[in-house]
């Protein structure tokens, strides 16, 4: 992320995605779905993304292949992250891994069955072009070494896109428009340190599949 070096990055972002979550604003039940390549290492990568109908982003997820458990990682920490609201609607690309794996879904859980699942690639259109903001701000970064480098440094990428998206709200009485995206990030970390001064401190766990943030409370 800009204004961050390397190590900074990987030690804060996951606790930055924790402060802003708590503001965030709730994103449209109709889902379009889809993956794009991400080098790491040299070798090819996957970053799971979806985002709303308005191109609010939904969820994100890097992954090491296109596989079953990949597309399962990805729709189970979706729907972590907005629990307890389903989708109604879920677009995917023509990925047969992905459509396998909600099959799956649909026989170990019934709420999938009421989603209704579509792969009609003029829909797809809007993530596509959501893509192109995150690789344009990953291109001019060195090449990932790690797995684990490459999950939290897109982790950052796509949280300051949420950022310029409006995708968060810090409630009543809390200012409408900011001149900078420093004033946001001020607001946002000076709003969590008032409410967790009373609470336990966080505890940040990482999966081989992304970033997961956890709070204890009181």
């Amino acid at each position: 992320m800009r204004g961050l070096r390397p190590p900074l990055t990987q030690r804060y972002v996951p606790e930055f995605e924790q402060r802003w979550g708590r503001y965030a604003r709730l994103v449209h039940s109709s889902w379009r779905m889809d993956e794009t390549a991400i080098s790491v290492r040299g070798g090819a990568h996957y970053l799971y993304r979806a985002v709303d109908k308005h191109g609010k982003t939904v969820d994100s997820l890097l992954c090491v292949d296109r596989s079953e458990s990949a597309a399962r990682a990805f729709f189970s920490k979706a729907l972590k992250t907005h629990q307890p609201r389903w989708p109604r609607k879920v677009n995917l690309d023509g990925n047969s891994a992905t459509h396998r794996a909600l099959r799956l879904l649909r026989q170990e859980n019934p709420e999938w069955r009421s989603v209704l699942v579509r792969s009609r690639r003029y829909l797809n259109n809007i993530v596509e072009q959501d893509h192109r903001a995150i690789k344009r701000r990953c291109a001019p970064m060195l090449a990932l070494k790690s797995f684990r480098t490459a999950a939290v440094t897109l982790a950052g990428v796509e949280l300051a896109h949420r950022i310029r998206k409006r995708q968060f709200s810090f409630g009543r009485g809390g200012p409408r428009r900011f001149s900078s995206l420093k004033q946001l990030w001020a607001r946002a970390l000076r709003c969590h340190d008032a409410e967790t001064d009373r609470g336990k401190p966080a505890v940040v766990t990482l999966s081989r599949y992304g970033t997961r943030t956890q709070v204890l409370a009181c």
